[in-house]
C-alpha cells in the first residue's frame, strides 16, 4: 500500500487488526482519565442523592391558598369524555394528554426536597469528588502528548 500508514489505519486514527482505539474527544490518550472522572463523579453524585430527602407537600398549585387537585382533573375529564364520544376527536386528545401533563406537573411541583444533616468533611468530600472528576473528564477530552514510541499527530 502506499502511503505513510502501512495499511493499518493508523495514518487515520486506526489500530492494529482493525479495532478502533477508545479515545475520548477522539485525540489520542486519555481513556484512564476519562473512566476515573466518570467514577468519581459517579460517586460523589451518589453520595449526594443518598443525603436528600424527598417528600410530597399539601397540593398547590398555580400558587392557591386551598388544594387545586380538582381544578387539574377537569382536562383531563373533559377529554375522556370527548374521546369517549368520538375517539378521533382532536380536542379530545389534547384535553386528555394536556390533563395528565397537568397532574404530572403538580406531582413535581409539589415535591418537597431536603439535604439532610450531614458532616462538613462529608460534604467537602462528595463536592469535591464531583468537581475533581468533571476535572479530570473534561482533562480527558483534550489533546495528550503522545507517548513514547508513538508517532505525534
Amino acid at each position: 500500500m502506499s502511503g505513510t500508514g502501512g495499511g493499518t489505519g493508523s495514518s487515520f486514527g486506526g489500530s492494529l487488526g482493525g479495532k478502533p482505539k477508545f479515545q475520548p474527544g477522539g485525540t489520542p490518550g486519555g481513556a484512564g482519565e476519562l473512566l476515573l472522572g466518570l467514577a468519581m463523579m459517579a460517586g460523589g453524585i451518589y453520595m449526594v442523592f443518598d443525603r436528600v430527602t424527598v417528600h410530597t407537600s399539601f397540593w398547590h398549585f398555580f400558587g392557591s391558598a386551598r388544594g387545586s387537585f380538582g381544578a387539574t382533573l377537569l382536562p383531563l375529564l373533559a377529554g375522556l369524555g370527548m374521546l369517549t364520544f368520538n375517539g378521533k376527536s382532536m380536542l379530545g386528545w389534547v384535553l386528555a394528554v394536556g390533563g395528565v401533563f397537568l397532574i404530572l406537573l403538580g406531582v413535581l411541583m409539589n415535591l418537597d426536597v431536603y439535604f439532610q444533616p450531614t458532616s462538613l468533611w462529608a460534604t467537602i468530600v462528595m463536592f469535591g469528588l464531583i468537581a475533581a472528576g468533571l476535572g479530570l473528564f473534561v482533562k480527558a477530552l483534550r489533546p495528550h502528548r503522545a507517548a513514547r514510541g508513538e508517532p505525534s499527530a
